[in-house]
């Protein structure tokens, strides 16, 4: 399904650094069935992800982008909240970026679009479905959020299975929130129609899992790790347990419903 917009302060963009751009590209069009394009990967011709050489300003990895209107404004929030930058606002392709980090050292980026909005497809396999934020402080991820973006919590009620906390704005679910494995950061995840075989693709092509498979609100998942070092997630919607929807006509931005 094709997006058209995103709401201020909702991911719009996630992009990944490598050391071996080239390599790294041929797994993921093994793993996902993307199609590399110089700078971008492309499912069905339609952008999904970026793609990008990991150096000192940007270290390797992936890495989530907010979809901002004013990156110096919301760069000053950043600041005001006790974030910091870690590389200064620059032109991109088809924008501007800044890559900053929260007040415990995740790192995110913002994305002021120019003739590029950021991703053009979402909902179904190989599109990213949405970032969660690891963290041991919960309280201090909030405080930060919501000063610099105005985001807030939602829990979803449930059983342990199917309840889920999210950092939402309006009424947009923005990104899970989940306990940290060790240290604060934030996880991009991509859908998958199966788990399970996702997970066996990756091990064939030289990468591994770190955590999973298990059972969510929202199906199977599991994080991977590809062969240069870089985690990513793999979602595998099961049943009709929540409904994935990213701005289909208007700039509504990210939102996770749960049926009631």
């Amino acid at each position: 399904m094709r997006i058209r917009g995103f709401a201020p302060a909702s991911p719009c963009w996630v992009e990944l650094a490598s050391a071996d751009p080239a390599r790294a590209a041929d797994f993921y069009a093994a793993l996902f069935g993307w199609e590399p394009a110089g700078h971008r990967f492309r499912l069905d011709g339609r952008v999904v992800a970026g793609l990008t050489r990991a150096g000192a300003d940007r270290p390797a990895g992936w890495l989530a982008y907010l979809n901002e209107p004013d990156l110096d404004a919301a760069l000053d929030r950043v600041l005001r909240a006790g974030g910091h930058c870690v590389s200064a606002p620059a032109a991109a392709h088809g924008g501007w970026s800044t890559i900053v980090a929260d007040a415990e050292g995740a790192t995110l980026g913002l994305w002021q679009a120019g003739d590029f909005a950021g991703i053009e497809v979402g909902g179904e396999p190989g599109a990213m479905t949405w970032p969660e934020l690891l963290t041991h402080d919960a309280q201090t991820a909030l405080d930060f959020y919501g000063r610099a973006f105005g985001w807030l919590l939602r829990d979803e009620p449930g059983s342990a299975r199917t309840r889920g906390e999210w950092l939402t704005r309006g009424h947009d679910a923005i990104a899970g929130l989940a306990p940290g494995d060790g240290w604060t950061r934030w996880r991009s995840a991509f859908q998958v129609a199966d788990c399970a075989r996702a997970i066996e693709r990756c091990q064939a092509l030289g990468g591994r899992v770190v955590a999973g498979p298990v059972q969510m609100g929202v199906g199977r998942y599991a994080e991977l790790v590809d062969p240069w070092g870089s985690r990513f997630a793999v979602a595998a919607p099961v049943g009709v347990p929540v409904e994935l929807g990213m701005s289909f006509g208007s700039p509504t931005g990210v939102e996770l419903t749960f049926p009631g």
